[in-house]
């Protein structure tokens, strides 16, 4: 099984505990978070989302499973989420940069 990037980890335990800061800062100042076809960027586009869909949402996030993407450092994750918003398992195409997130990408 692959192991979870602490930046995966940081983003889940960050909307579960509701810390707004922590969630943005799990991704990378130049960040591209794509949600079924809307696109955010950098600090200011992921803090939008949080806001709309995310912790704004009291989304919460239990981990399914994660497996390596096609493209180095690319994972897809599959989380169950739960709140006031989408609820469902999904699976989340995340990059990761140093120990940050710098792409995620929700799709259908």
């Amino acid at each position: 099984m692959t192991a979870i990037p602490q930046a995966i980890q940081s983003f889940i335990t960050a909307t579960n505990e509701a810390n707004d800061t922590a969630f943005v800062n799990a991704f990378t100042p130049d960040a591209y978070l794509e949600d079924w076809g809307r696109v955010f960027s950098g600090h200011n586009g992921v803090a939008s989302w949080n806001r709309s869909d995310n912790i704004g949402k009291q989304s919460h996030f239990d981990f399914v499973s994660i497996k390596d993407g096609s493209k180095s450092d690319e994972y897809i994750v599959t989380l169950k989420v739960t709140g006031g918003g989408y609820n469902g398992t999904s699976d989340m195409v995340m990059t990761i940069a140093g120990d940050k997130i710098s792409r995620l990408i929700i799709s259908a």
